[in-house]
C-alpha cells in the first residue's frame, strides 16, 4: 500500500493507494484541517491507524531542499527522513505540490479531463500546468524525447504584470493595502476573488447591496461570488470573476511563453472546475493568446483543464512508487501487471 499526501496551508489530504494491472488503484482519503494539528506526523498517524504502507510521498507548497522544507503558511518543518524514521514507513519522499500534480496528469483518465482548446494536439513537447487555489502554482512538464518530466517553479509569486487601466489601478491598491511588492498569486488564487471584489468596491465604487455585504461577512466570500457571477445575480461579482479569469488567462499565456509548451498547458488546482462555465466563455482563451506577435503560437497550443480534485493525490502516489522501487528494486507496479 502507498501513502499519498497533498499538504496545503490549510489543509492536509491524504489517500491510500495499491496497483491493480499495473494502474494505481484508489482505496480510501481524508482531509483534515491543518492548524488543529502540531505537525504532519500526528495527522499520518491518525489517518493511518492500522494500516501499514511501504512507501510515502508527500506534496508540499514550496521549494524542497534536501529532502526538507519549512512552510510558509504553516509553522511546521518538513524533513523526509525524519518522517521516514517516526513513522516506520521505509522510504518517504517530499516534492513540490506542482510537481506531484504533474505526475498526476499522466495517470489521468480522458474524462478526468476538459478540453478548453484543441490547439494543434498532433504538437509534440513541453507542457506547462499552472494552479490557482488556496495560492497559484506553476509547474513545467518537460519533454525529454521520450516522456514528460515534472519539475517544481515558484512563478506564481512573479511580480503581478496589469495589462489595462482597471488592472493598472487594481495594482495601485493592493501595493497599498500590503504595502510593497505584488505578486500574481495576490490575484489569481483565493484571495484574489476577494482582492478584485474589495478594488471594485472601494475604488471603483461598485454597488454592494446590503443583501450582498450580509452574504460576504457570514459566508465564505469567494464560493458567494462565484455562485452570484455564475448566475449572473450581481454586477459586482460578474465583474470580480471576470477580472480574476482574465488575469488567470493571461499568466497562464505567461508561463506558456516561458515554459514554450508547444505539448500543451494544463489547468489545475481546486478553482478551475468550480468556474468551468466560465472559462468556457472565452474570457480566459482571449488573455492566453493575446501575446503580440506571438499570438499564433499560443492559439496551437491545447488548453486542457483537470477535473479530477485527487491529480496531485495520485501523481504523489506514481512517484512513491516509482522512487521506492529504484531504490529497493522491487516495484508494485510492474508485479500488478504481470499477475
Amino acid at each position: 500500500m502507498i501513502l499519498a499526501g497533498d499538504v496545503g496551508g490549510t489543509k492536509v489530504h491524504l489517500a491510500l493507494y495499491d496497483f491493480i494491472n499495473g494502474k494505481l488503484s484508489y482505496s480510501r482519503d481524508a482531509r483534515y484541517p491543518a492548524k488543529d494539528f502540531s505537525g504532519l506526523e500526528e495527522i499520518v498517524r491518525l489517518f493511518l491507524g492500522s494500516d501499514t504502507v511501504t512507501s510515502a510521498c508527500f506534496g508540499v507548497p514550496g521549494p524542497v531542499r534536501d529532502g526538507r522544507l519549512r512552510l510558509t503558511n504553516l509553522p511546521w518543518t518538513l524533513d523526509s527522513r525524519e518522517l521516514s524514521f517516526m513513522l516506520k514507513i521505509d522510504h518517504v519522499f517530499l516534492i513540490n505540490d506542482l510537481e506531484a500534480n504533474g505526475y498526476g496528469v499522466a495517470e489521468l483518465t480522458p474524462d478526468q479531463i476538459f478540453t478548453l482548446s484543441e490547439g494543434d494536439a498532433s504538437q509534440i513537447g513541453n507542457r506547462a500546468l499552472i494552479a490557482a487555489g488556496t495560492g497559484l502554482g506553476e509547474g513545467i512538464l518537460a519533454w525529454n524525447g521520450k516522456l514528460h518530466i515534472p519539475m517544481p517553479s515558484e512563478g506564481g509569486h512573479s511580480d503581478y504584470a496589469p495589462r489595462n487601466e482597471d488592472e493598472i489601478d487594481l495594482l495601485r491598491y493592493l501595493k497599498q493595502k500590503y504595502n510593497g511588492r505584488i505578486s500574481f498569486e495576490r490575484v489569481v488564487s483565493g484571495m484574489g476573488f476577494t482582492n478584485i471584489y474589495d478594488f471594485l468596491r472601494d475604488v471603483r465604487g461598485m454597488e454592494e447591496p446590503e443583501w450582498l455585504r450580509a452574504r460576504m461577512e457570514s459566508e465564505d466570500p469567494n464560493a458567494v461570488i462565484t455562485e452570484l457571477a455564475l448566475a449572473a445575480k450581481s454586477e459586482i461579482c460578474e465583474k470580480t470573476l471576470d477580472m480574476f479569469v482574465s488575469a488567470y488567462g493571461a499568466e497562464a499565456g505567461n508561463l506558456a511563453l516561458k515554459v514554450l509548451s508547444i505539448g500543451g498547458l494544463y489547468i489545475g488546482g481546486g478553482i478551475g472546475p468550480r468556474i468551468l462555465e466560465k472559462l468556457k466563455d472565452g474570457t480566459f482563451m482571449k488573455a492566453f493568446t493575446d501575446k503580440g506577435r506571438l499570438s499564433q503560437l499560443l492559439i496551437n497550443m491545447p488548453v486542457r483543464v483537470i477535473l479530477e480534485s485527487r491529480a496531485a493525490l495520485l501523481g504523489a502516489a506514481a512517484y512513491a512508487e516509482a522512487r521506492a522501487a529504484e531504490l529497493s528494486g522491487v516495484s508494485p507496479r510492474a508485479a500488478s501487471a504481470a499477475v
